[in-house]
């Protein structure tokens, strides 16, 4: 079935900001609050959210084969366990409905009154259920860089990393959308110099850029599934910052890796942008060297052209943009990445998340967190607003944006936008 949303010749009739994230070759799935305290499915174009529970009760999804409740829910679970053919229908459609040439909702004035909303008018949910949630650890570069600092330079990367995507389970119940504030956490950290560890707020807090697909219904546990077929069970991608403590992490993290350090918060993106919106910007990833075992090796452009950045705000000031990365950097793909997740028949189900893991740049301004960018502490960043960052401050705000751009089309991702505030307190 071909991918008609795509057209890049296609025009709405929807008014588009030049450089929008959100052009209609776009239409991203996500979930909002109305002013009615409505709670929908629904995608957007431009500076305009789209209520596609409202489309459906109008019959706009005519002819596609939709339960009848599928857009009037809180969460895209349901739609996202329909498939790949029923995603690129309604996707299809909704392209059609918003083109230029089409009257039928255009010329509605009733309609449009019920269904589109502009975006400042509505809030913004956490898009899926997330039922588990994996961060992987794909990015050479990052995981030298971690490797030059907490252990032997000579040797940065374990004897592993070069084999299997490293990866580990993360914690659903603490990943929140963009706009939610998240506080420092309190843990156990062992002073330089001390014996015994103490416990208190995290000193060095810090962000990490990536990104994280989202998948329907993978398997039946015990059955893997093979690279060449993984694609076909990934919804699309948002922005995540995967927030971390990383005195606590280096306390911690021996002998069974991450844990507190890492699952006090995780932020993503509000809108996932679907694997058909991001075909055009396929890649080729890094040369793998040695050759990956033959249930990991790939065909073809399984990396995707996804320009990142990351600034700092500090509050009441201007930000500051602190990194430019490319998720084309990334050593293992999401294909790789899934098919080690089920290589041991390990269950995948619709609304389970996968992070990427830092996504770090062969350059120092690429690095993906402030670990690397200070080179851990020792070279502070100098904001616009004169004041210096080793780590993320109290009442610091970190923006990830993301798009992707070619000589026909630019859309993206919008940002994951989270402040940091002082640790909870109980009164």
């Amino acid at each position: 079935m071909p991918i008609t949303a795509n057209d890049t010749k296609r025009k709405s009739w929807l008014e588009v900001p030049e450089n929008s994230d959100f052009p209609i070759q776009n239409i991203p799935f996500g979930v909002f609050l109305t002013k009615e305290n409505v709670v929908t499915v629904g995608t957007r174009i431009g500076d305009y959210a789209i209520d596609l529970g409202a489309l459906q009760q109008l019959n706009y999804f005519e002819g596609i084969d939709l339960t009848d409740d599928m857009f009037m829910q809180d969460t895209l679970n349901d739609f996202i366990s329909d498939g790949k053919k029923t995603w690129r229908l309604v996707r299809n459609r909704i392209a059609e409905i918003f083109d230029a040439t089409n009257p039928q909702l255009r010329d509605s004035t009733k309609d449009r009154d019920i269904v589109i909303f502009k975006i400042d008018d509505v809030e913004m949910q956490l898009p899926v259920l997330i039922g588990d949630y994996t961060d992987f650890y794909s990015s050479k570069e990052h995981a030298t860089n971690v490797g030059k600092m907490f252990r032997d330079p000579e040797n940065a990367l374990l004897p592993n990393w070069l084999h299997i995507p490293v990866g580990y389970h993360g914690r659903s119940s603490t990943i929140v959308p963009s706009g939610i504030p998240v506080h420092r956490p309190m843990g156990q950290t062992l002073p330089a110099g001390e014996k015994y560890p103490v416990f208190g707020p995290s000193r060095l807090v810090d962000f990490e850029l990536e990104t994280a697909f989202i998948t329907t219904d993978v398997n039946v546990m015990g059955e893997n599934i093979p690279t060449y077929e993984t694609e076909d069970y990934i919804f699309g991608m948002v922005l995540l910052n995967d927030w971390s403590a990383r005195d606590i992490q280096k306390w911690e993290y021996v002998p069974l890796g991450p844990f507190l350090a890492k699952n006090f918060a995780t932020s993503i993106s509000p809108w996932i942008v679907t694997m058909d919106a991001l075909e055009p910007f396929r890649t080729k990833g890094p040369k793998q060297d040695p050759s990956p075992l033959p249930y990991l090796q790939t065909k073809g452009k399984k990396a995707f052209d996804i320009h990142l950045e990351v600034s700092i705000q500090p509050e009441d000031q201007e930000e500051t943009v602190v990194s430019k990365s490319n998720f084309k950097y990334l050593y293992w793909s999401m294909a790789q990445q899934l098919a080690h997740h089920t290589s041991n028949g390990c269950r995948v189900n619709s609304g389970d998340m996968m992070g990427s893991g830092t996504i770090s740049g062969p350059t120092p301004d690429s690095f993906g967190s402030m670990l690397e960018l200070t080179w851990g502490g020792k070279n502070p960043i100098k904001l616009k607003d004169g004041s210096e960052r080793k780590f993320i401050e109290d009442n610091d705000t970190v923006i990830i944006r993301g798009f992707c751009e070619n000589a026909e089309v630019r859309l993206g991702f919008g940002e994951v936008c989270s402040q940091l505030l002082p640790p909870f307190i109980r009164p």
